[in-house]
C-alpha cells in the first residue's frame, strides 16, 4: 500500500510539473504586444469608417428632408397661383356675362302723353 501512495503522489507531483504554463519570452511578449496593436488599430479604422458612412446617410437623409419640404412648399405656391387665376377668370366670366345680360335687356320704354 505504501508502494501505490507512493507511486499516485510522484505522478500528481509530475503532472503539476507538466500542467504549468511556460514563462513567456520576450520575444513572445513583443510579438503579442505586436498583435494587440494592430487589432486595436484595425479595430479604431472599422469604428472610424462606420462613423465616416452613418454621417454620410444623415446627410443624404437631410438633403431629402429638404427636397421634400422644398417640393412641398412649391405644390403650395402653385396650388395659390391656380387658386388665384381661377379667382380671377370667375370674375372676368360673371363680368362678361352680366356686361352681355345687361346688353340682352331692352331699355324700358317710356309712356307716350
Amino acid at each position: 500500500m505504501n508502494k501505490l501512495i507512493a507511486t499516485l503522489i510522484a505522478g500528481l507531483f509530475a503532472t503539476a510539473a507538466f500542467a504549468q504554463t511556460p514563462a513567456t519570452t520576450p520575444a513572445v511578449a513583443k510579438a503579442e504586444a505586436k498583435e494587440t496593436k494592430a487589432v486595436a488599430k484595425a479595430d479604431a479604422k472599422e469604428t472610424k469608417a462606420e462613423i465616416k458612412a452613418e454621417a454620410k446617410t444623415q446627410k443624404v437623409a437631410a438633403e431629402a428632408n429638404k427636397d421634400v419640404a422644398v417640393a412641398k412648399a412649391d405644390e403650395k405656391a402653385d396650388k395659390a397661383d391656380a387658386h388665384a387665376k381661377a379667382a380671377k377668370t370667375k370674375a372676368k366670366a360673371h363680368a362678361k356675362a352680366e356686361k352681355a345680360e345687361a346688353a340682352a335687356t331692352p331699355a324700358p320704354v317710356a309712356p307716350a302723353k
